[in-house]
């Protein structure tokens, strides 16, 4: 790399890993903050719902605005909205204040994390300088999650909640100062115009999925307002794909979204991302309510998780280039899903339990971060440079997803074992034998896809010949076919 291509990607793998730690710093300040500002228990989940919304209903529109209108504008408005909404946040003294900061991150994550991403992919050529960077990127991405939550516990046990907010702001400045100074413009050739009908439909529609999602642990899977806005998302979705049909400038071609590397990269990062949100969460129930551990240990423990993810991403470059990106993201979905499912063993004794926790999500966050750079790497091979800003918010907008729906899947499977409850709350052995089956299941789930993935994924060079050959217009490929024959 040039000195200038090494100064561009410190500046994009930080602002990454900021908005990596952003996701998770709150989680453990949550019980704090409804007790300073007077959010009941059943109104605080909003704090985590409305940032989930903003973000996964926004990324893939602000991930093809990039296209069109520059990623580095959308990049810097990114930043300073982030920065603006931290501080508010952090000062905020009302539920109403606190929720609006939320929704303001949210916003900004679907602005910054699509661009920086394709900023990334368009800064490096496709191959393993790209490859190199993209690992360094699923490298920190992981990093930061498990980085947030241990600093959220320490910040928020040291000095404040408020100071879970005020962290982003020096940083967000400096991003910000950073990044106008060093990156350059990039976008899409030609300018076509926006696709409101495809903007509003695919928007909505995504708005409604992750509120039927996170309905179903807020309402119950039986309410009809999970099961209405998941109809409606439903209904929104398939709008969304007859326009882009029909549509002469679509948002998202339906060639890109039909293209061999981008269903089937997609489907290996939502697993990959949706099971292991969905481990995290099991997880802490086990440590805390089995084990006894305190929130601060439980976050100490997902270090090991996080230093596995990092050694991944740094080796990725090199696995890739050995075993190709499909080979490694079916070795990285297998890695997990073995690392996920022996958990399955756990007892309640203490000394074990931590052994084993430690040493399986070791193990299993190298082999989540494998996944998540081969598919980085699958699901943007073959896609041209005009239409990157796309591509990354179709990746981005799945790790969302993921992040979103992990949860409330394998809570609702956890519940099927608890057994009996006292007040509420599911006994010592009922939550063992509840979280040790979720994560069989977890992992019997990561499995399947890893095997889907094997069976139909092509490989990149073929992927991406299909890719362009159907970007082409109708007239050239016959004139193309004429002169061969």
């Amino acid at each position: 790399m040039t000195s200038r291509q090494k100064t561009v990607l410190v500046v994009l793998l930080g602002a990454q890993f900021m908005f990596a730690v952003d996701f998770s710093i709150l989680t453990v300040a949550l019980p704090k903050i409804g007790a300073d500002l007077g959010i009941g228990i059943d109104d605080l989940q909003w704090v985590v719902t409305v940032f989930a919304l903003s973000a996964a209903g926004f990324m893939l529109l602000c991930g093809r605005i990039g296209d069109l209108y520059g990623r580095k504008k959308i990049f810097l408005a990114g930043i300073a909205l982030l920065t603006i909404s931290s501080f508010a946040g952090g000062l905020a003294e009302s539920q109403e204040t606190l929720l609006l900061a939320r929704i303001g991150q949210g916003l900004a994550t679907a602005m910054v994390t699509p661009s920086g991403l394709a900023l990334i992919t368009t800064s490096f050529s496709e191959g393993p300088m790209r490859n190199k960077a993209l690992g360094l990127n699923g490298a920190l991405l992981s990093l930061g999650f498990a980085a947030g939550a241990i600093l959220g516990g320490v910040l928020t046990d040291v000095l404040s909640w408020r100071w879970d907010f005020f962290i982003n702001v020096p940083v967000g400045i400096a991003l910000f100062i950073g990044a106008a100074v060093v990156i350059r413009e990039s976008r899409s050739i030609d300018r076509p115009r926006l696709d409101v009908p495809g903007a509003v439909t695919v928007t909505l529609g995504l708005l409604a999925f992750v509120y039927g999602i996170t309905g179903g642990e807020r309402n119950g899977w039986g309410s009809v307002w999970t099961w209405g806005a998941l109809l409606a998302a439903g209904i929104l979705l398939v709008a969304f794909y007859l326009i882009e049909l029909r549509t002469a400038e679509p948002l998202a071609p339906v060639r890109v979204l039909r293209a061999n590397s981008v269903k089937w990269g997609n489907l290996g990062g939502l697993l990959t991302f949706s099971m292991e949100s969905g481990l995290a969460f099991l997880l802490t129930l086990y440590l805390q309510q089995v084990l006894g551990l305190t929130p601060l240990q439980t976050g100490l423990m997902f270090g090991f998780l996080g230093t596995g993810a990092f050694l991944g991403g740094t080796m990725a470059s090199r696995i890739i280039a050995r075993l190709g990106s499909k080979g490694t993201l079916v070795t990285g979905l297998v890695i997990q899903a073995v690392m996920t499912g022996v958990l399955f063993f756990l007892g309640d004794n203490v000394g074990v339990g931590v052994v084993v926790v430690l040493l399986t999500t070791f193990v299993g966050g190298f082999g989540h971060v494998l996944a998540i750079v081969a598919y980085t790497v699958t699901a943007t091979s073959g896609i041209s440079d005009e239409e990157q800003g796309l591509a990354t918010g179709l990746i981005t907008m799945t790790q969302q997803i993921g992040f979103t729906i992990g949860i409330p899947i394998m809570s609702a499977i956890a519940a099927t074992r608890y057994g009996a409850l006292e007040s509420g709350v599911p006994t010592a052995e009922g939550t063992l034998t509840g979280t040790t089956f979720g994560m069989l299941v977890n992992g019997l789930i990561v499995l399947a896809g890893a095997l889907l993935v094997l069976l139909f994924l092509r490989s990149a060079r073929t992927s991406s010949a299909t890719v362009t050959a159907s970007a082409e217009p109708e007239s050239a490929k016959t004139g193309r076919e004429t002169v061969a024959t």
